[in-house]
């Protein structure tokens, strides 16, 4: 199984880093661009998640993203440093009292972007699954 890895400090602008790092996975596990645009999008959501909500925004704190390959699944790991969270308290963004409000689609849209989505650890360990055919 071929596996990558890289930590960041959480800073929101680190996730330029990590854009990077997806961009180079398209090479190297050719990635076709129906699902690259779901990843990105999914990747750097649930980083970012982690980054603000995980770790608080402490740059003291490392979010750990892991990328492996198993068979014709590709599967991002994000890991962060924080407290984690209780899944089934979050709000469904659709319903009609919280359309209005501000922030809670990223989990929503994770989860329709991704083939398929574990939360582990308490929420502080994210797995985002892709299907590559």
């Amino acid at each position: 199984m071929k596996s990558i890895k890289i930590s960041i400090p959480s800073l929101i602008e680190n996730i330029k880093i990590i854009e990077s790092f997806i961009d180079n996975a398209k090479d190297n596990f050719e990635i076709n661009d129906d699902i690259y645009g779901n990843i990105m999008i999914s990747v750097t959501e649930c980083i970012s998640n982690a980054i603000i909500h995980g770790n608080q925004n402490d740059k003291n704190k490392l979010v750990h993203l892991e990328l492996n390959m198993d068979g014709n699944q590709l599967n991002f790991i994000i890991e962060d440093e924080g407290e984690g969270f209780d899944l089934e308290s979050l709000q469904d963004p659709t319903a009609p009292e919280n359309i209005q409000k501000p922030g809670g689609r990223g989990i929503f849209l994770i989860r329709h972007l991704s083939d398929d989505v574990k939360f582990e650890a308490g929420g502080k360990k994210t797995i985002l699954s892709f299907y590559l055919d």
